[in-house]
């Protein structure tokens, strides 16, 4: 098994404190730091699925993108110097009148890990909030909202296009619970991700596309 086979059944079975020296043994062993975060980040794919599927809960996920950081703060100082750049900075937050963290921390810190700087609105986040916040930061590149009560599906669509109102070639990421895909484009958001996992690679599909 490669080092970083290793790397990735750590991740999926959220072992943090073996992670670390995984990734430093890749790392010596030739694998580019690119290599081992995308394959840190399709582990977080599968236990993103699993999770969907009702395989594993919610503190099973957090585990796993424990460890995930864990692998992350090594491989972080090797991509700073070899040029990777950021992928841009990404806004996120949790629509108005949601209190739901939980889901958006887990995103927050897979979009970190994949490379995007992230600004973190927190909760129950204004439909303008966001656009000021876009304003705010430098070199914006996406807008990932999060909603986790079918109650607040209207706020999601809110914001999505209060946002494309304002910066209509911003690209705009939604999830979260009741979101589905048709919901996601009838709202005209660029982007839909069921879970923490499969948002970090979407995320980077719209940024880099």
């Amino acid at each position: 098994m490669s080092k970083i086979e290793d790397v990735k059944v750590l991740v999926e079975t959220g072992k943090s404190k073996k992670v670390a020296a995984a990734v430093q043994e890749a790392l010596d062993a030739g694998d580019k730091a690119q290599d081992i975060l995308d394959a840190m980040i399709a582990s977080m794919g599968v236990v993103g699925d699993k999770f969907s599927s009702g395989e594993i809960f919610v503190p099973e996920m957090l585990i796993a993108a424990k460890a995930m950081s864990k692998g992350v703060e090594v491989l972080k100082p090797v991509m700073a110097g070899d040029g990777s750049s950021s992928l841009g900075t990404c806004i996120m937050g949790t629509v108005a009148g949601d209190l739901h963290d939980i889901g958006k921390n887990l995103v927050v810190m897979m979009l970190e890990s994949a490379g995007f700087d992230m600004v973190d609105l927190g909760v129950d986040v204004p439909a303008d909030k966001f656009v000021e916040a876009v304003k705010e930061n430098n070199n914006v590149v996406l807008v990932a909202c999060s909603g986790l009560l079918t109650t607040t599906m209207p706020a999601l669509k809110e914001a999505v296009q209060t946002i494309k109102a304002a910066y209509p070639e911003m690209k705009v990421i939604v999830g979260g619970a009741p979101v589905t895909q048709e919901y996601a484009d009838e709202i005209g958001a660029d982007g839909y991700a069921p879970d923490a996992g499969s948002a970090a690679v979407k995320a980077k599909e719209l940024a880099t596309a």
